[in-house]
């Protein structure tokens, strides 16, 4: 894997401008964020309300940070800019990604940061979380790669002042099943949730 792969030029122009709008826009609080580590390999996990919410993730560290992101994005339009900033492509109809997942655990093994959402769509229903699926936690049990659970709650709009990402532990899921490890992660982005105003 080349250093131009790991870190897209193109990522760091779009993240540096996207911090600057965020921060005039929507005025985010960031909890937690010095639990995303500063070097080594790490998946981050959380919530799914919004479009933009990769892009808070982003602007949460100075790393790159590989979202997996819809198939339909890549091929679209705009599949340049996807491909570009380094997102990992996502088969959202198939009933297994393993193309994605194996090039997820190859950013992994790279020290790299991976961002999922394991509800693997957006939420527009009233429920608190979607069920789970088990890419993440699978990810990092074969890398070997702690997860760092986060919570995104409030609205994307001008001055909001509500909008609010919250990070968690770091958790080590090596000595669980996928099964136990994908209940503990959904657990504690719960509770994160619950715990924001």
């Amino acid at each position: 894997m080349t250093e131009r792969q790991k870190n897209p030029p193109l990522y760091k122009m779009i993240r540096a401008l996207f911090y600057v709008l965020f921060q005039v826009v929507f005025t985010p609080r960031m909890i937690g964020k010095e639990r995303i580590p500063k070097t080594g390999r790490a998946v981050l996990a959380g919530n799914h309300k919004h479009a933009l919410d990769p892009i808070l993730v982003d602007c949460c560290t100075n790393r790159t940070v590989h979202t997996l992101a819809k198939k339909e994005l890549h091929d679209g339009v705009f599949g340049w800019l996807f491909r570009g900033v380094g997102t990992i492509p996502v088969d959202l109809h198939a009933a297994h990604n393993p193309a994605a997942l194996d090039c997820s655990v190859a950013y992994l093994e790279n020290d790299c940061i991976i961002n999922v959402s394991p509800e693997a769509k957006r939420n527009y229903t009233d429920q608190l979380l979607l069920p789970f699926k088990y890419g993440a936690v699978v990810m990092a049990k074969r890398a070997q790669s702690k997860i760092i659970p986060y919570a995104i709650t409030g609205d994307y709009r001008f001055r909001s002042r509500n909008l609010q990402i919250k990070f968690g532990e770091p958790l080590d899921m090596t000595a669980l099943t996928v099964e136990e490890a994908n209940v503990l992660l959904y657990e504690t982005i719960r509770a994160l949730l619950m715990e924001q105003p």
